[in-house]
């Protein structure tokens, strides 16, 4: 009885489990149509240097994809994706010739344009069945959002984003020099149940006298304190590192982060008997959206429009 069971249970699980796994290796990609706006976007792929053109939409949820992650509430992909296309098309329709790939676009490379995924790395990221799944929530995030872009005094808006804030996001002037103003510093408190929230790099002072070219080795431990070692001179508006000392040495919170790889500028500090533990709060810029930042006001049942007029003040959402 007792075998008649487990085989009844193992056919289950051929059929209801195992089978249609086959099936969609077999078809190897959901069978979605992907709506074409009839615009072609020359992307440069960072692991070949091929340039490959291919539909804006299609283009976007490899973005979304690459992007944000899949399980985020629907919302919160929909503001990737009014975020991803405005960005896009800025650069489609920029003037500016860029010299990181002349002959294309935009590039795949997320240090330099945005992240994009492929659907095999889907596949490989998501297993088969998952796929499945988080392709059609991706698309249909996409999709619902359809040549919608967000704009300001009717242009496209430079729709910078970042993974998580420190409890406010940045304004843009304290990142990059300029200003715009849609990009202010604006609440975020959702970002705390991020798991980027909080963050410790640890260095030897040996290690920060090579990447910052200090002397802090040089010191008597015994002498070395909090105060004396490292001081923030200024702050920006949001509470993070604008000018930070260390030893002899000054720098601007983003040229520290830099140097340091840290995860943002919002910076505290341990000093250890060998060593340095910077403590971060936020993960990224702190720039425009924070994705986590948008996926909990999804969570409460914001719209992505919401979402987008939240982290950018004073924009419109409208169909180019």
């Amino acid at each position: 009885m007792r075998k008649t069971f487990f085989w009844l249970l193992l056919g289950c699980l051929v059929v209801l489990v195992i089978l249609p796994s086959l099936i969609l290796t077999l078809r190897h990609e959901p069978k979605i149509e992907i709506k074409n706006l009839g615009v072609g976007i020359r992307v440069k792929m960072q692991d070949s240097g091929k340039v490959v053109v291919m539909p804006l939409e299609e283009y976007l949820v490899g973005v979304i994809a690459g992007e944000m992650p899949a399980v985020f509430q629907l919302e919160a992909l929909k503001a990737q994706a009014v975020a991803a296309r405005t960005y896009t098309l800025k650069k489609v329709t920029s003037d500016a010739s860029n010299s990181m790939h002349p002959n294309a676009d935009i590039c795949t490379d997320a240090s330099h344009c945005q992240a994009w995924m492929s659907k095999t790395d889907m596949r490989r990221r998501w297993g088969i069945i998952d796929y499945w799944r988080y392709y059609s929530k991706v698309k249909k995030a996409v999709e619902e959002t359809a040549g919608l872009v967000a704009t300001y005094n009717g242009r496209l808006i430079e729709p910078v984003y970042h993974s998580t804030s420190s409890g406010r996001t940045e304004e843009a002037s304290e990142v990059w020099k300029y200003s715009f103003s849609y990009l202010q510093s604006v609440p975020s408190r959702w970002d705390a149940q991020s798991p980027r929230f909080n963050n410790a790099t640890s260095f030897t002072f040996q290690e920060l006298d090579m990447r910052l070219g200090t002397n802090i080795s040089a010191v008597p431990v015994s002498s070395l304190n909090s105060q004396s070692l490292i001081k923030i001179l200024a702050k920006t508006v949001s509470g993070r590192a604008k000018t930070i000392k260390i030893g002899a040495r000054t720098f601007s919170g983003t040229e520290l982060r830099r140097l340091l790889d840290l995860s943002s500028t919002d910076i505290n500090w341990t000093i250890k008997q060998n060593g340095i533990v910077f403590l971060t709060q936020g993960y990224g810029h702190g720039v425009g959206m924070s994705q986590y930042g948008a996926n909990g006001m999804a969570k409460e049942g914001k719209d992505f429009k919401e979402i987008l007029a939240h982290y950018y003040r004073g924009i419109s959402i409208e169909t180019w």
